[in-house]
């Protein structure tokens, strides 16, 4: 029979890779967020999670057998996101009929799990890498807290089963995303090439040498499928990455060599995307004229800041997945493909020249 699956966050890069796999599976997927993107084989359910009434309203018919969190909202302070996002999740569930069968829940968080918040991100006393799942908790606020917190809550409740996942950064495609790596990457090149800029790395020396992985959408989306479809992986959290490792100085000019520009190594000085790409709106406009392309807003397709978070940490950062090896989840996805997929699906739905 065919399962349901309601997909929380639908037009982002996690919850549209996400459904895609579901309806490649032959599930019925409804793609819950609050401006809806048309994509194939997925029913739009319109809805604020802040507003408890709406979502209420919006889940009354809906008896999901599937439901997957991808979604957040950034907040000016951890306090704040804290009590945003931990609302939304509850809203979320409470809305949600009762489950008249069996049902699980995925919530995707990530690595500020092991890393801390934004506002004290990788300090203080952090776990050894490569983490692991049964490092726990910081002793700090963390919103990623909040929200499992949310969602044990329901499941004694209401007696669902649930998985909590934690990928590095992600990569994959979502215009307006506001934590895209992978994109912000492929503008800055492409200004560069268009430009004669040179391809900087932005990041601090740590990055530059050290071991690090990321996370492909779509292997996030076969382990959330997986870990909802395994019933040994119920009621637990897992890490999530492509299963390689690799370092900056070599994945660099890697990315170089996709757009035909000269890769400049890290010679000892952070230069942040922030900065470099300060002024570069109106450069990207007149290069989305001159080309053709889609969306000329710079800001819809680039995230500076968390990309300059993610390259400017100070420690190696590497994750063990061997509970989930341990449990059968075995796919593999190398990351400087990940990268190059994006960049060709960029390319070819012109979000790029």
């Amino acid at each position: 029979m065919a399962k349901t699956a309601l997909v929380v966050g639908a037009s982002g890069i996690v919850g549209s890779a996400t459904a895609a796999r579901l309806v490649e599976e032959g599930w019925t997927v409804h793609g819950l967020a609050r401006r809806p993107v048309a994509q194939a084989g997925v029913t739009p359910v319109v809805a604020d999670l802040q507003d408890a009434a709406q979502t209420r309203a919006a889940l009354q018919n809906l008896a999901p057998d599937a439901v997957y969190i991808t979604t957040w909202l950034r907040q000016d302070s951890e306090a704040e996101n804290i009590r945003v996002n931990a609302a939304m999740v509850r809203n979320l569930l409470d809305g949600l009929p009762a489950p008249s069968g069996p049902r699980h829940v995925a919530l995707v968080t990530g690595l500020k799990h092991y890393l801390g918040p934004f506002e004290a991100y990788g300090q203080g006393v952090l776990p050894q890498t490569p983490f692991r799942e049964e490092q726990g908790r910081l002793d700090v606020e963390n919103f990623y807290y909040a929200q499992e917190d949310e969602v044990f809550a329901a499941a004694a409740r209401d007696g669902f089963t649930w998985s909590v996942h934690r990928p590095h950064t992600v990569i994959g495609l979502a215009v307006g995303n506001a934590m895209n790596m992978g994109t912000t990457l492929a503008v800055y090149a492409s200004l560069c090439r268009a430009t004669g800029r040179p391809f900087v790395f932005p990041g601090s020396a740590a990055q530059w040498s050290g071991l690090t992985d990321m996370t492909d959408a779509g292997q996030l989306a076969r382990h959330l499928l997986w870990a909802t479809e395994t019933s040994a992986a119920h009621d637990q959290a897992f890490n999530v990455v492509n299963g390689d490792v690799f370092r900056w100085q070599w994945m660099w000019g890697r990315i170089a060599e996709w757009f035909g520009v000269e890769p400049v190594p890290f010679d000892g000085v952070v230069r942040p995307l922030a900065e470099q790409m300060a002024g570069d709106a109106p450069l990207w406009r007149d290069l989305a004229t001159r080309e053709d392309l889609a969306e000329p807003d710079l800001a819809r397709l680039v995230s500076p800041w968390h990309t300059d978070a993610d390259l400017g940490r100070p420690i190696e950062v590497v994750t063990d997945m061997s509970k989930s090896r341990r449990l059968g989840f075995t796919a593999y996805q190398p990351t400087d493909d990940a990268f190059h997929a994006l960049f060709a699906r960029l390319r070819a739905d012109r979000l790029i020249p």
